[in-house]
This record gives structure tokens, C-alpha cells and sequence, in this order.
């Protein structure tokens, strides 16, 4: 079959390998059907391996030439023995954590995402969302309703993270929010915010094309630019009190950015940190102390919260297609996907790969 693997930075090389094995039991092969372009994949690309695996992964000892992709869907081809909760023709969402699912501190408590041995379809794994068929486990695939889109299915992994970055934050009806990064994972945190009732949404980007993509997806939004707008002094201006807003989310991995959610978010406020910092990265700690604030962290999402996620995208009440600039093939995938999304221009945000 054909797919695009990950071999070194800025070497991906769409290529014949072996088709998926016959699932054995408790697992599931699919046909895939849309994947999408995550930011992961992209510093893969760009500054990797990362989280590929250069020696063999402890739990699923995966290593060498990766089929990238983890935000995807596709229909169900072949199921093991065991298998009872989808069947051959169900259309699917993959939850591509893979993890002990016993006998591990965290798992035993149900919190699979947080497992030392946590590996992902798509980057430590056999197989991976930029192929034309992929070998999961049982508790990898939701099926999907029929209402819902195949385009919609590749989007549940991201808006998953965007849903639970407001959990963290605790985002309520009425509140006020900030997020920094105006980027697929930004938007989408933006809709999910606005799905929770958020009535006042700020976003701040040094890109100003980025920003005009987040306006035309949500009108009512104040977007604001840090190389001209001061990003604390805006909010306060527009927030009850000129307090600041309630809940304050960096979706990039920025230094600026994180101390920027520190100024705009009001005493007694949450900081809820979306984005992977590539190294330190500084915090006034006396204005976290001063202003009695609650700074969190948001890895991934808990592996439960899929179905929720399928409703939400699937009742419209989170348009994720909306962040969806650009389909293409998959022996377009490097220059009219991956070099597209790292063009400084910011022209484009979720890229969808169509493996039909």
C-alpha cells in the first residue's frame, strides 16, 4: 500500500510498504479516509525525530521509518476476535493513544494519556493516518454517527485537545477568554470555549492573514496583534471591571505568549498552558502569587472524552470543518501540505490528506 513515513528531517518519502497485518485479537484494521496535518507532524518535519522513536519504543517497540499521521478516520475492513463494538463497513474516528491499559499507575486510574508509556498511531506505532490502511486497536476507533462527515472524523483528535484545554480552564457560560495562537489548535480552542458559553473571545497572533482566517470563522471575535496592540491593556479595557478575562489559554509554546495570558487574565483567574514549550521559558512568578492566579498544564485529552467530542462536532455545535483551508492527495503531501503549513506566510490552517 502506499503512505508517507517520516525517515529524518525533511526526509518524507511517499512509498510502497507492506499492507496492515490480519488483526489479531482485539484489534481493528480500516481503510483510511482523510487525515489531517498536525503541527506535531510538522516539527517532525522540520526539526525531528521528536517523538519518533529512534530506538525501540518501550511499550509498542515501534522505531525507524514512521507512517506519520494521528488526526484521522476512515472504514472499518477487518475486525479480531474479541471485537464487539464496531463492525466491518463502520465509519470511524481514531483515538490514536496507545498505552498499557493495566498494570500502570496512571492507567489503573483511568488516565491512559498520562501513561509513561504512552505511544501514538501516527508517530510510534505500526501504522499511522498517512496511509492507505492502518492496524489499531479495539479502543482506538469510535464509530461515528451517520449525519457526521468523513472530513469530520479526521478532526475529533484535534478538537479533542481544544475540549479538553477548556476543561482544564474550567471555561463557563458568561466568561471571558483569551487564547494566544490564532492556529488550527487556537480556533478550534476558541470554538470549543464558545460552545461552553464563553460570551467575550479574544484571540492575539503576530499574523495578521491568520488573524482575518479566525475573524471570518467567528465574527463576534476581538483579534489583536502583540507587534502593535498591548495584549493586557486591550482585555482589561474590554472585560468587566477592567479586571481582565477568566481564563486565559496559550495554544502556541511561547514565552511572550504564556507572559502575555499572565498580564490580560484577572486576579483569581486560570492560565491553562495548550502548547509545547521547546525549552524553559520564563514567568513572572511574583504576579502569579500577586494575583492568586491558577497557571495549568493540558496534555492531549483523556481517551474517554470521544464520544463527547463526536457530539459536539456532529450537533454543530463546534464547527470544526470551518478551520479546513485546503484537501489534497497524498503525493502532494510535502509541498502542497507539509511546506505549505511552515510557509511564514500563514496562508493556510488545517490541511486535510484525502486517501481515497
Amino acid at each position: 500500500m502506499k503512505a508517507l513515513r517520516f525517515h529524518a528531517a525533511k526526509d518524507l518519502r511517499v512509498e510502497d510498504i507492506d499492507a496492515v497485518p490480519v488483526p489479531g485479537p482485539g484489534q481493528v484494521a480500516i481503510k483510511n479516509r482523510f487525515v489531517g496535518i498536525c503541527g506535531t507532524d510538522l516539527h517532525e518535519y522540520a526539526y525531528g525525530p521528536i517523538f519518533v522513536p529512534t530506538e525501540p519504543h518501550p511499550f509498542t517497540g515501534a522505531s525507524g521509518a514512521q507512517v506519520l499521521g494521528h488526526e484521522f478516520g476512515g472504514t472499518v475492513t477487518a475486525v479480531g476476535a474479541g471485537v464487539t463494538h464496531v463492525q466491518v463497513g463502520d465509519r470511524v474516528s481514531v483515538q490514536p493513544l496507545i498505552m498499557p491499559r493495566s498494570g500502570d499507575y496512571y492507567a489503573d486510574r483511568g488516565l491512559f494519556h498520562l501513561s509513561e508509556e504512552l505511544a501514538l498511531a501516527g508517530l510510534s506505532w505500526i501504522s499511522g493516518g498517512m496511509a492507505e490502511e492502518a492496524l489499531l486497536n479495539d479502543y482506538n476507533v469510535v464509530k461515528i454517527p451517520d449525519g457526521m462527515s468523513d472530513e469530520e472524523a479526521a478532526l475529533v483528535e484535534p478538537t479533542a485537545v481544544a475540549v479538553y484545554a477548556c476543561d482544564r480552564g474550567g471555561v463557563a457560560a458568561g466568561q471571558s477568554v483569551l487564547v494566544t495562537g490564532a492556529g488550527p489548535i487556537g480556533i478550534l480552542t476558541l470554538l470549543a470555549a464558545k460552545a461552553f458559553g464563553a460570551t467575550k473571545l479574544f484571540v492575539s497572533d503576530l499574523n495578521d492573514t491568520r488573524l482575518e482566517l479566525a475573524r471570518q470563522i467567528i465574527p463576534e471575535l476581538v483579534t489583536l496583534n502583540p507587534k502593535r496592540d498591548d495584549i493586557g491593556a486591550a482585555i482589561r479595557a474590554a472585560t468587566e471591571g477592567g479586571a481582565g478575562c477568566d481564563v486565559a489559554l496559550e495554544c502556541v509554546g511561547n514565552e511572550k505568549a504564556l507572559q502575555s495570558c499572565l498580564d490580560a487574565v484577572r486576579k483569581q483567574g486560570v492560565i491553562v498552558q495548550v502548547g509545547l514549550h521547546p525549552g524553559n521559558s520564563g514567568l513572572n512568578w511574583h504576579n502569579v502569587t500577586f494575583k492568586d492566579v491558577d497557571v495549568r498544564g493540558s496534555w492531549a485529552y483523556p481517551t474517554h472524552i470521544w464520544p463527547r467530542v463526536i457530539d459536539l462536532i456532529a450537533t454543530g455545535k463546534i464547527p470544526s470543518l470551518s478551520v479546513v483551508t485546503k484537501k489534497i492527495t497524498l503525493d502532494e503531501a510535502v509541498t502542497e501540505g507539509f511546506d505549505a503549513l511552515l510557509d511564514p506566510a500563514g496562508t493556510q490552517l488545517k490541511i486535510l490528506i484525502d486517501l481515497s
